[in-house]
């Protein structure tokens, strides 16, 4: 099981917040196995389209410099010139192959990690010196499966090597009594067939240690359950302050709540326990809306406002409980109460017009 520098288990899974941090850091799954696999598929696809122009190029470069050699002055300033005019030749030479091989290795990296520029991964650390780290790096799991790694590669290239070349072993010998292009011809044409053969096999290894790396990223950036719980906390705040700021919510809804109390129609009550206060205006409202509610002391609340207000207040418990429970504010009552409330409004109303 991983650990923290503090010796605590990570158990957790990491958070988005986390991955984000280790992707900011340089921290990420990725396979340099992959990446030379990649660089030598690339390679091997540009000789197999451009092995004969470049074998002719390297040719005529050869014999113009070997032409020119009795022309040359051996002087300070006859040495350098001819070795600056060659070695521009073998760059333009071989640029094409270098672009091959840099965009290559920049695509394998970018679809492994995406693009990542990171400061922080480049900075020096005086941690990678010590010596006791060092010995635990050098004996740990990773250690020992780079080994295991390497030992399969030289194994499975050293056999592929072998297998490939067996059945070519009599053809040496007929080199011989044939010229330079043949020759040529027949070592790049096996060297190609190895290397093909070993690129198979390598991409099966570099999936299987891509796969190891994104195993062992995800175990590495796992969480603490203390350190989930510091995350939350600096995410959502301190459970104090939150607590305070739904109580300064809840204040500010009961306040606005209570205002709306006035503009009732009746208060249903339970008769001290539950309060529910509603409106219902035919002209704008397709049926009765819950203005406010309330239990114990905003019960209580709710009734004094009626009474300042001259609001009706009528006694009916069940229906008192029902919208108390089904409906919330500023919602609108369900039809099951339909009946009900309407006998309560109809009572009202009368007392409305008695008084009038």
């Amino acid at each position: 099981m991983a650990q923290n520098d503090q010796g605590q288990e990570k158990t957790e899974k990491a958070t988005p917040k986390r991955r984000e941090e280790s992707h900011k850091k340089g921290q990420v799954a990725k396979s340099r196995e992959l990446s030379s696999v990649a660089i030598l598929v690339g390679t091997l696809i540009y000789f197999y389209f451009n092995a004969p122009d470049l074998l002719k190029g390297l040719m005529a470069m050869t014999k113009k410099m070997l032409g020119r050699a009795g022309q040359v002055q051996l002087t300070g300033a006859g040495v350098p010139a001819l070795f600056a005019e060659l070695a521009w030749q073998v760059v333009i030479l071989l640029l094409p192959l270098m672009l091959t091989v840099v965009v290559v290795s920049l695509l394998a990296n970018i679809l492994q990690v995406g693009f990542i520029f990171s400061a922080e991964a480049m900075a020096p650390k005086f941690s990678k010196i010590n010596p006791i780290k060092g010995m635990k790096n050098v004996l740990g799991l990773r250690a020992f499966v780079e080994l295991l790694k390497n030992t399969l590669k030289i194994i499975v290239i050293g056999s592929v090597a072998y297998l490939s070349i067996r059945s070519e072993v009599w053809g040496f010998l007929p080199l011989m009594d044939q010229g330079a292009w043949q020759i040529l011809s027949f070592i790049g044409g096996n060297a190609f067939k190895i290397l093909s053969n070993v690129c198979w096999l390598l991409m099966v290894l570099a999936v299987l240690d891509y796969l190891y790396q994104r195993w062992e990223h995800e175990k590495n950036i796992k969480m603490t359950k203390q350190e989930l719980k510091e995350e939350n906390k600096q995410m959502e705040g301190d459970p104090l302050i939150k607590g305070r700021i739904r109580r300064l919510q809840r204040e500010a809804a009961r306040k606005r709540m209570m205002a709306s109390v006035p503009k009732a129609d009746v208060v249903i009550t339970n008769p001290t326990h539950l309060a529910v206060a509603l409106k219902y205006d035919v002209a704008t409202m397709a049926a009765p809306v819950l203005l406010a509610k309330g239990a114990g002391h905003v019960a209580e609340r709710i009734r004094e406002i009626a009474g300042e207000h001259r609001i009706p207040i009528v006694e009916n418990k069940w229906v008192a409980r029902v919208l108390y429970r089904m409906v919330d504010i500023d919602g609108v009552i369900p039809e099951n109460l339909y009946r009900a409330v309407a006998e309560i409004l109809a009572y009202v109303y009368g007392l409305r017009n008695s008084r009038g």
